[in-house]
């Protein structure tokens, strides 16, 4: 089985990483992980950091799809996490896989980004992750990239959940969601 967690910068797909590990006992990958092992060591990998996550993704997918039927293939367990999962690639997985992939998009409506860039966003952007660097995208920036992350996600009808007023009221419909389909998959969880 293999949980997608993908969405754009600070929707706290770490976090929800991190809490399915404690609770499933199923490692997570950041591929922000990937992208830097890669950029560091071979800088003409094809993207930089600093390039957009839809060139950035595109490069990676392939390494990311391998990785994902591998795993499936070998009845292992993971959940991969990160911004560079675009929606319109995932869907592109076979059908004989697809029914062992659990995949989530994540979201701020307008609403919520502007009631809560600084206090709520912002403030928890390194809860699980040290970002050591500043945030220097303006709200309006932060607000397209959403706006336009929800659209792809429409499109391609992909599991998008959108936070709208109270995070943590609002993300329990993601781990809801996720619970029960680990629960239709009839994952196990194993104590070791």
């Amino acid at each position: 089985m293999v949980i997608l967690l993908g969405g754009n910068s600070c929707t706290g797909k770490t976090l929800m990483s991190q809490k399915l590990l404690e609770k499933y006992n199923i490692p997570y990958f950041s591929i922000d992980h990937l992208k830097m092992g890669l950029y560091r060591s071979d800088s003409n990998c094809g993207f930089t950091p600093l390039d957009n996550n839809e060139v950035i993704g595109k490069k990676l997918w392939p390494i990311i799809k391998e990785m994902i039927m591998t795993i499936i293939e070998n009845n292992q367990h993971i959940i991969i996490e990160g911004c560079y999962l675009l929606p319109h690639l995932v869907k592109d997985l076979e059908n004989e896989y697809s029914k062992q992939i659990i995949s989530v998009f994540l979201g701020f409506s307008s609403n919520y980004i502007k009631n809560n860039f600084t206090s709520n966003i912002i403030k928890h952007r390194s809860v699980i992750e040290t970002r050591k660097y500043s945030e220097e995208r303006p709200i309006t920036q932060f607000i397209n990239e959403h706006e336009e992350f929800r659209k792809k996600c429409i499109k391609v009808n992909t599991n998008y959940f959108e936070i709208d007023d109270n995070y943590e009221e609002e993300i329990k419909r993601v781990y809801n969601f996720i619970d029960n389909q680990i629960s239709e998959i009839g994952f196990e969880r194993k104590n070791i």
